[in-house]
């Protein structure tokens, strides 16, 4: 799925050391591209390879998911100590500023690193998500309807592990398919891969502290950067699903000019699909992307 592209793992500097696995390709600037749950560098296979021409494309695996490392501990999954990964990472690569995109947990860990790291990221387009503190402080029934899963991976260790590794192909097949599109419009190697890290229980766990570490850890770093006047500095490009719960339950351009100082161009848009816009409205995904980093 990614032809010409060479793979790596990188070390953190965080306390326990964590390795991050990537891959990469081109010539040109640095773009680097982060994915969501339950999913792997794979949701970029449509995406990555048009880009080579243009970017150094960068596509990395999360602590906690894929082939990078699953340290235990809710602590290790705070978007802090995620955004230290990164940081790590694109300095060992050489890049000392880069743009990025980002879907769904991939964008709540740009999120810190443009608050705590604002030199290092020239533009940023996030896919399908709000700040995750708004997204919490704003619950209703609707939301909670839609995003169920974020009420159950949060519970107590081991009940969503249990449940989830019970039968992950068929969790995939029940979560991922009842989003907007079903699940047999993903790729099959890439779907396969999904399953894959969805059968292994050290992943399960660390995917479900990652959720965790959002409704805790995440929450109290976010209410204290606001208090301290920690916004984001660089330019953001917000995209979402038409057919998904940004589009039905907030105003994404609002609840992101609201985290990002005063001045800071803030723009967005929603496109005709659901959560997964870089497998499923990956030519959308790939105009933007064209169009915004210059």
């Amino acid at each position: 799925m990614f032809e010409n592209f060479t793979s790596f793992d990188i070390t953190t500097q965080s306390d326990p050391h964590a390795t991050i696995h990537g891959i990469q390709s081109g010539s040109g600037p640095p773009l680097l591209l982060l994915h969501g749950f339950p999913q792997t560098h794979h949701i970029w296979h449509l995406i990555a390879p048009e880009l080579t021409s243009s970017y150094t494309v960068i596509a990395l695996d999360l602590r906690g998911y894929g082939a990078s490392s699953k340290p235990s501990g809710v602590e290790q999954y705070a978007k802090s100590v995620m955004a230290r990964d990164i940081v790590r990472v694109m300095s060992t690569l050489g890049h000392s500023s880069f743009y990025v995109c980002a879907h769904d947990r991939g964008a709540r860990v740009t999120h810190k690193l443009l608050v705590d790291y604002p030199h290092l990221v020239k533009k940023a387009i996030f896919l399908d998500i709000c700040p995750t503190l708004a997204m919490y402080s704003k619950t209703d029934l609707e939301f909670a309807k839609m995003y169920w899963h974020w009420f159950f991976l949060i519970q107590k260790s081991p009940l969503p592990e249990t449940l989830i590794s019970n039968d992950p192909r068929r969790f995939a097949e029940l979560f991922m398919g009842g989003r907007s599109g079903g699940y047999k419009g993903f790729a099959k190697e890439a779907w396969e891969e999904y399953v894959k890290v969805l059968g292994e229980r050290e992943a399960v766990h660390a995917m479900c502290e990652d959720y965790r570490a959002s409704s805790s850890i995440d929450l109290d770093e976010s209410r204290k950067d606001l208090e301290e006047g920690k916004k984001i500095k660089c330019p953001v490009q917000v995209l979402w699903g038409r057919q998904g719960v940004i589009e039905k339950c907030f105003d994404a351009t609002k609840e992101w000019r609201a985290v990002a100082e005063e001045g800071v161009d803030v723009s967005g848009k929603s496109v005709d699909c659901g959560h997964y816009l870089p497998e499923q409205a990956p030519n959308e995904v790939l105009k933007e992307i064209r169009n915004y980093f210059h």
